[in-house]
Formats: C-alpha cells, structure tokens, sequence
C-alpha cells in the first residue's frame, strides 16, 4: 500500500511538471515581426540604441548585464565620445591604492556595465525576495527569447474575475502562471527618445528587446554575412564539380 501511495505522488508530480509548458502556453506569444529575423536579417541600428536608452534610463535600475562592457556600445553606433561620456556618468570601485583602500572613480569605457546591485542577497532584499535576472542572454534563455520578452514587457494587465493574484505579484498574461514579482516597468513615454520617436509602451519594448537581441548575439550579422558567402561559394563549387564531371565522362558510355 506504501509503495502505491509513493507511485501514485510521483506520478502526480511528474504530471505536473509536463502541466507547467502548457500552462505556460496559455496564451499565444506576440510578434511584432524583428528586422533581425530570417538568415538575411540585420539589426536595426537606430532601434538598438533606443533600446540601450530604455535600458539605460529603466530596466538597468534592478537588472544587470555582466556580459557588456561600455566600449562594446560602440557596435551599436556610438562613437568613442559618446561612450566615454556614457562610461563617466557612473562611479565604478576600483583599487586598491597606495593605502591600500578601495576607492570610486568615474566609468571607463573598458569597464563592464556596472549592476544595480553589489550582490545577489542585496538584489533580492531590495526586490521582496525575487532576484531579477542578468539580461546579457536572456533573449537566448528563454524559447522564443524575443517574443518572450516582448509578450512580458507587454503582458502586464489587471487579473481577470476570480484569478486569485497572490501579495506582492503581478499579473502577466504571457507569463508562465500569469504571476510575477516584477512590477510593470515600462510604460507609454516612460523614456524620451533622443532621436524624436513616440514612446509607446510597445515601441519601447520594441527597442529594447532589439538592443538585448543584439546583446545577446553581437556578431549575428557577421556571422549570416559568412554563412551567406559560403553557401554562395559552395553553391558556385558545386556547379564547377558538375560541369567538370561532364566533361571527364563525357565520353563514357
């Protein structure tokens, strides 16, 4: 009877578990449609750094990315002014000195992004317990990164009739159990975009799943341009090894 009632609780268990991707899907993901999809897609340039701004002015306040450096912002089209005066504008700890005490200094380009947090119990004791996740890979984290992330930055509405919303979380309808401790952070003309586009809540999630795509995958572009001139080659061989063949065997009957 013990070994039945065991089977019968990892079954449930298990069960469960193969539930969650369901539940998960609930709700279909959206897509606005990215210009870096497909294997002849490109970033687009202006996107990404109106996505760096909206990561910049709302997202970097809780979420880090240990990946990035600021020099590597010059890939996004920041010339190498613009990314020391982005750098200086935080204090880095550096040291130790002669005295051997640590010490701030402005950021240098060469220095990574700089987190929100010291540390991983600091992050959680200033987010009711939820530790917010690094963003350098987190398009490639999760399936369908970017519409993922869009569908969460986008998904934030009030619980429909009879959905018991647990204290301190949020509803999602993209998330998986629609329940999540991250607040809605953005929000229409949450930023000012420098070059003059209208903020809207979708424009900017948007912009800045383009610029984490781009994090994510810096070398996306260089990588489709080979694979593209590879084919091209292979395909040009191909048709010199036919052409050849032909005429070694041509008179071969």
């Amino acid at each position: 009877m013990r070994k039945l009632v065991v089977t019968l609780a990892a079954s449930a268990a298990l069960l469960s578990i193969a539930a969650a991707p369901a539940r998960a899907q609930e709700e279909k993901l959206p897509s606005p449609g990215w210009s870096f999809d497909g294997p002849f897609g490109t970033f687009d340039p202006a996107a990404r750094q109106r996505g760096f701004q909206v990561y910049k002015e709302v997202c970097s306040a809780c979420h880090s990315m240990n990946l990035l450096h600021y020099r590597d912002l010059e890939d996004i089209g920041f010339n190498e002014d613009q990314v020391k005066a982005i750098a200086a504008g935080v204090q880095v700890q550096d040291g130790p000195n002669d005295n051997g005490d640590m010490f701030q200094r402005p950021g240098r380009p060469y220095d990574a992004f700089k987190p929100p947090f010291a540390n991983d119990q600091a992050a959680r004791a200033s987010n009711n317990g939820a530790l917010p996740p690094d963003l350098s890979l987190i398009v490639k984290a999760r399936e369908d990164g970017d519409d993922y992330v869009y569908g969460i930055l986008t998904g934030f509405s009030d619980p429909p009739a009879g959905f018991k919303l647990m204290d301190g979380m949020n509803y999602n309808k993209y998330f998986p159990g629609h329940q999540i401790a991250m607040p809605q952070p953005l929000t229409a003309d949450r930023v000012t975009y420098a070059d003059g586009t209208k903020a809207t809540l979708e424009q900017e999630a948007h912009d800045v799943v383009t610029f984490l795509a781009w994090a994510a995958e810096p070398k996306m572009e260089m990588r489709k341009r080979v694979g593209t001139k590879v084919l091209i080659f292979l395909l040009g061989l191909s048709g010199l090894l036919y052409a050849v063949k032909r005429k070694v065997w041509r008179d071969v009957h």
